[in-house]
């Protein structure tokens, strides 16, 4: 189980534009400037996120995305679960026939782990993503996720 660059870059996506879209529609060409990820790329996740109902979109001149609730409703669960990324660190996707068409010994445990990490990046808004950018000392969520899933990778 892994969250790819693609919910990385969903994620960070949106936080620009929750940061932005103040100043009206955020446009893909800057989002990938500021956060260099190639526009083409960058175009297909916003369209996944369009297509979810978290974004806005409008075509032309002074055209972009917007958000379509406020970042403190916006988990990165649903994020992630927008652009096709889930939490799963089970072998057999949750589907309980990891061994041989069984479960195998360990799933309860592997799939309480993925609800808790599930529930954990729930809770997590980008206005809280935002908040903590912001912060002068302390670690990022981000970071403490990725050492999370750095130990869960060696585990399984």
């Amino acid at each position: 189980m892994r969250i790819t660059s693609k919910g990385r870059y969903a994620v960070t996506a949106m936080l620009d534009i929750a940061i932005h879209q103040a100043d009206g529609m955020v446009s893909v060409k800057e989002i990938a400037r500021r956060q260099n990820i190639s526009e083409p790329y960058l175009e297909q996740l916003l369209s996944s996120l369009r297509k979810s109902g978290m974004l806005l979109s409008q075509r032309g001149p002074g055209g972009g995305y917007a958000l379509t609730d406020s970042p403190s409703n916006i988990g990165v669960s649903s994020v992630l679960e927008a652009v096709g990324e889930g939490v799963d660190v089970t072998r057999c996707a949750g589907s309980g026939d990891c061994n041989n068409g069984h479960m195998c010994l360990t799933h309860n445990l592997w799939a309480s782990l993925s609800h808790q990490i599930d529930d954990f990046l729930s809770r997590v808004t980008l206005d809280e993503l935002f908040a903590k950018k912001n912060e002068a000392v302390g670690e990022g969520v981000f970071d403490q996720l990725d050492r999370t899933l750095i130990q869960v990778n060696r585990l399984a």
